[in-house]
């Protein structure tokens, strides 16, 4: 299990109740939080609920991923390979590589934006209630 996901299952450095926080920059410091009762990961890994997080997550970021790395291709491709193409005057002084090159910056504020709003609306709630059936939300 992934050091991300273990960090996630153990709760947020506030939600522990009269345990002192080393923070650095406002960053807590320990990646390792103290409690009185162990958690079994290796059990909320195998279990159901957590299996299906995990593909609901799949399911978002391989075609997200596989669409931006085509996308990125695709535009490095014609400008080594189409550099007329690329030249193409649009409007003014303005070209088709410049318009493509913005659309870089436009696609990954906008898959960004899609993840945070895809995690917090689908992911972050499925953690907590893993978190709270692990025993984890004293934590």
């Amino acid at each position: 299990m992934s050091n991300a996901t273990q960090s996630a299952l153990r709760g947020k450095p506030r939600d522990q109740a009269g345990k002192t926080r080393t923070t650095f920059g406002g960053i807590d410091k320990s990646s390792v939080r103290q409690s009185d009762a162990p958690v079994d990961f290796t059990a909320i890994q195998q279990s159901a609920e957590f299996q299906a997080l995990r593909r609901r997550v799949k399911w978002f970021v391989f075609p997200a991923t596989a669409f931006f790395l085509i996308w990125y291709l695709s535009y490095v491709a014609l400008a080594a390979y189409a550099p007329e193409f690329m030249a193409t005057p649009v409007f003014g002084e303005v070209n088709a590589g410049l318009l493509l090159g913005i659309g870089q910056f436009v696609t990954t504020v906008a898959l960004t934006s899609l993840y945070v709003a895809f995690a917090q609306r689908r992911v972050d709630p499925a953690v907590d209630e893993i978190r709270r059936n692990a025993g984890g939300a004293d934590r």
